[in-house]
């Protein structure tokens, strides 16, 4: 038996624990029924998301053999929700006509999360029109509800939180030790999904890695958190040295200018290779870098704002510091102990129980020298604070321009295979910003079903010396955490309110 299958055995034994607490008298419809027709997917995400949460669960189903083609993502401002929801069920009508016409169905898959549940709940609700051109919907982490929206047939996956959360008539499956956006992207929720919308297992729960050489890349440049297309600038993408960061040549390998809709590529990339996303607007540059690509995927999101817009907002600009955004869309967990995350950057720990406790629901995080004094400061989270998902970390990275060094920045995720590190050039503040997406799988398969090697864990090169700090008549601030903080207490789920703002 692979180590695959014997994974998903573990998975099923689970689930005979979760059944449980799954709701008396609702039928796994999907489960017991014949295998479904492979039909269009349409994930719709949750407040402050985008397609880019689901690109994990679209590449297990590729990596089952589910025609990509077939899988979409429906993005939207959800700052501007409900307000907007007349032109958000309008172009939702308008991708389930044109994905029913271009693949010659009549139905579509429908999914969604957090704040995309009351968005797909009260569309299917809407009208029996609109819900007979759903065939199954899933509900993930989001809006109860007294029966299946529109009377769609229905799956609804429950992380943390309140147990008592259903949707009445539904499949309801609940996984208590996953947090809110983990439970979207998690192989304990794709088999739940696949299971339910094809009527059979799953072969594979994690990703299979491709051939290096037959990775094609494609997706959207969008600004956060609107889903606008980020369609004013160009986008040049370099192979990098993934111990620094830096360029291999001064020719780009490709170029594209995103169209209206931000769409880009499709790019020819190297499995093998480690890549930098750069879009320039004016003397502005937007440096991404990702993990390396482990196969095929249409769904790449590089999440960016316009100069001067939110993320501009968090931060200041100097000609010596780094602001760098870290994202994942599984929360990181700075107070749960071993049962948590640890994330460093150039050594130093930045998730601190104050910084990112599990209850924040952190996917977003901010590094930045806060008060533009070269000093660190990791006692409390700084701006962004008081918005969702998102934490600010005062921490003093020197910059240059050009650069003149390599900042590290390594994850060891929880119920991962190992550190993961992103290795990237200290570009300084005043005219460039860096974005670090990290993948929120952990695990990889070969064609085989065998684990294969992580997709991203180089050893970084050494950071450069940080310069002396301006006297000062205070006490500096520690630039780590203080050996009095007490010891986190062990993983626990995190009781919540019924709501679904995420």
């Amino acid at each position: 038996m692979s180590r695959s299958r014997g994974r998903l055995g573990a998975l099923v034994a689970a689930a005979l624990l979760v059944a449980a607490t799954t709701i008396a008298g609702a039928a796994p419809a999907g489960a017991q029924g014949a295998p479904t027709e492979p039909l269009p997917m349409i994930f719709v995400h949750g407040f402050m998301g985008s397609g880019q949460q689901f690109e994990a669960q679209a590449l297990r189903f590729a990596s089952n053999g589910y025609p990509d083609e077939l899988i979409e993502m429906f993005e939207h401002d959800s700052l501007a929700y409900p307000g907007s929801q007349a032109e958000v069920w309008e172009r939702l009508d308008q991708l389930i006509a044109d994905l029913t016409a271009e693949h010659g169905v009549d139905q579509v898959f429908l999914l969604g999360h957090s704040q995309g549940t009351g968005l797909s709940q009260g569309y299917l609700n809407s009208s029996p029109e609109r819900a007979a051109r759903v065939a199954k919907y899933v509900n993930l982490d989001g809006a109860p509800a007294a029966a299946p929206p529109g009377g769609v047939e229905t799956l609804a996956v429950w992380g943390e939180g309140d147990a008592a959360r259903q949707i009445v008539g539904a499949e309801n499956v609940r996984f208590p030790e996953q947090a809110h956006t983990e439970v979207v992207n998690s192989p304990e929720t794709f088999a739940a999904i696949h299971e339910f919308l094809t009527g059979e297992e799953p072969e594979l729960t994690e990703v299979v890695r491709e051939p290096a050489d037959e990775i094609e890349v494609s997706g959207r440049a969008i600004y956060f958190p609107q889903n606008t297309g980020a369609d004013n600038g160009t986008l040049e993408i370099y192979e990098v040295d993934g111990t620094t960061g830096e360029r291999l040549d001064d020719e780009p390998e490709a170029t594209f200018t995103p169209g209206p809709d931000g769409h880009w590529g499709p790019f020819h990339a190297d499995g093998d290779a480690y890549y930098e996303f750069a879009l320039s607007r004016g003397d502005n540059t937007h440096h991404i870098f990702v993990q390396r690509f482990v196969r095929s995927s249409r769904w790449v999101r590089l999440l960016t704002s316009e100069p001067g817009g939110l993320a501009d907002s968090f931060w200041g600009f100097t000609d010596d510091h780094v602001n760098i955004a870290i994202t994942r869309n599984k929360e990181w967990w700075g107070d749960q102990g071993a049962a948590g995350d640890t994330l460093s950057v150039n050594g130093t720990s930045i998730l601190t129980p104050a910084i990112s406790p599990r209850s924040n629901r952190t996917i977003g995080i901010f590094v930045h020298d806060a008060d533009l004094d070269r000093q660190s400061n990791l006692s409390a989270p700084v701006t962004p604070t008081g918005l969702p998902f998102l934490t600010g970390v005062d921490l003093f990275v020197p910059g240059d321009m050009p650069p003149s060094g390599t900042v590290a920045v390594e994850a060891v995720p929880r119920l991962g295979d190992g550190p993961e590190t992103v290795c990237v050039p200290n570009y300084a503040s005043a005219h460039d910003r860096i974005s670090i997406q990290f993948n929120s799988y952990h695990h990889l398969l070969d064609a085989s079903g065998e684990p294969a090697e992580g997709h991203a864990d180089p050893d970084c090169a050494a950071a450069p010396p940080t310069p002396p700090s301006p006297p000062s008549t205070t006490t500096p601030p520690s630039t780590t955490t203080p050996s009095s903080t007490p010891t986190p207490p062990p993983a626990t789920p995190i009781p919540r309110a019924p709501d679904y703002t995420g």
